[in-house]
C-alpha cells in the first residue's frame, strides 16, 4: 500500500450568487482545463476534492509522500496554463485577512481526529 499524506485547504468566494455559480461551472468535469487537472497529478496530489457552503471553498487533497507545497508552488509558477487559471480564478476568489500575500487557498490546521 502506498503512503500518502492529507491536506485540507480554504478560500472564500466574492459573495455573490452569479459568481458562485460561474465558479462552480468551472469545476464541473466538463469545464476543468484539462492540462491544469494533469499538472494538478504532476505535483503528486492524488486526489483532490472541493467542498462549497455559502461562499466558503475547502479543499481536501492526498498526496505522495514525496509531495512539497514548495514544489507544487515551483511547478505552477512555470506552467503557462495554471498561471492562466489561476488569473482566472482571481475574479472568482477571495483571500482571507489572515492570509499571507498572494496567497489564496490556507493550510487549515488539523485540530481533531476520531
Amino acid at each position: 500500500m502506498e503512503k500518502y499524506e492529507k491536506y485540507c485547504l480554504a478560500c472564500d468566494l466574492r459573495d455573490n450568487p452569479k459568481i458562485i455559480e460561474e465558479y462552480k461551472n468551472f469545476h464541473t468535469n466538463e469545464n476543468a482545463w484539462p492540462e491544469v487537472r494533469e499538472s494538478i497529478k504532476a505535483t503528486g496530489i492524488i486526489n483532490m476534492e472541493i467542498f462549497l457552503t455559502g461562499n466558503r471553498l475547502v479543499m481536501w487533497i492526498e498526496v505522495e509522500e514525496d509531495f512539497s507545497f514548495e514544489r507544487k508552488a515551483e511547478m505552477d509558477a512555470n506552467d503557462e496554463f495554471v498561471l492562466k487559471w489561476e488569473a482566472l480564478m482571481s475574479n472568482y476568489q477571495k483571500p482571507f485577512s489572515w492570509a499571507k500575500k498572494g496567497e489564496k487557498w490556507v493550510l487549515m490546521e488539523p485540530i481533531f481526529k476520531l
